[in-house]
């Protein structure tokens, strides 16, 4: 556990300054994000609304009609607490043309579809407000692939994304968050009785102490067999990070100039302001 360890106070105080900081960089003064109930959003909100102040953060609700109500209860909760200005889109409405053009979406599918409406809906908000779109997606999804490319995958920037969803749940704590919402099984509410770790096939838990150890301790397989970990566990883990990797990246350019934009013509991204 103690490679998972973080000084939530001084992790606390970085993102602080880091949302406050990012957000004026790119000639902003607000945020917009999507206010799920669920612990990532919450955080992310509870620390934006500290950067920027209450008024600086718009969460969005955006619920779809399989969503758990239950989701939206709590995201009004947090909401009302930390005093945000919100906005309710309900997405059925804006999803039900794509799958009347398409009737045999799978559930996963259609949980791509809303991802991207959602994102889609947030970057309108984004300049309606002059707020930039907040992403809400931990190491541990952007490591395992757990998002949609162009959906949730779609932010501007992303507060959490080199923490593990433990180290999430420890910031939560330190933060003050509601313990019903640090408890609540991870879930992209995408349908009835859909949760994270059930479409995973692994708990955040078992995928936090390998991923600690193979990504940032640089273990070796024989290393991590050595940990305790199975064989079959290991090379399915290692195969899902390594094969999600395209959604970690630029899309590829083959190489045609002198200069081609992504590989060698690179500028920081605040690099005019």
């Amino acid at each position: 556990m103690k490679l998972l360890e973080i000084n939530s106070d001084l992790v606390h105080r970085l993102l602080v300054q880091f949302i406050r900081e990012h957000t004026a960089t790119q000639g902003f003064s607000r945020v917009v994000l999507g206010l799920s109930g669920g612990l990532d959003s919450t955080v992310c909100a509870w620390l934006a609304a500290e950067a920027l102040g209450p008024d600086g953060c718009v969460a969005v609700f955006m619920p779809h009609a399989v969503s758990d109500p239950a989701s939206l209860r709590d995201a009004r909760a947090v909401a009302s607490q930390l005093n945000l200005p919100t906005r309710l889109l309900d997405v059925t409405p804006m999803v039900a043309p794509f799958t009347a053009a398409f009737p045999d979406l799978t559930p996963l599918h259609l949980g791509n579809v809303m991802a991207r409406v959602r994102m889609i809906a947030l970057y309108q908000l984004s300049s309606q407000e002059r707020a930039l779109v907040m992403g809400t997606s931990n190491k541990t999804e952007l490591l395992l692939g757990y998002g949609t490319l162009y959906g949730d995958l779609g932010f501007a920037f992303d507060p959490l994304g080199d923490l593990y969803k433990t180290q999430v749940r420890a910031l939560a704590a330190h933060l003050g968050v509601p313990e019903a919402i640090r408890r609540k099984a991870p879930s992209a509410d995408l349908w009835a009785g859909q949760s994270d770790e059930g479409e995973l096939g692994l708990t955040y838990a078992e995928a936090d102490r390998f991923l600690v150890r193979w990504v940032d301790g640089r273990y070796s397989r024989d290393d991590l067999l050595r940990e305790g970990f199975e064989a079959e566990f290991v090379d399915r883990v290692m195969h899902k990070v390594i094969s999600q990797q395209y959604k970690r990246t630029m899309p590829p350019i083959p190489k045609i100039s002198s200069r081609t934009p992504g590989l060698d013509f690179l500028y920081p991204r605040d690099w005019m302001k």
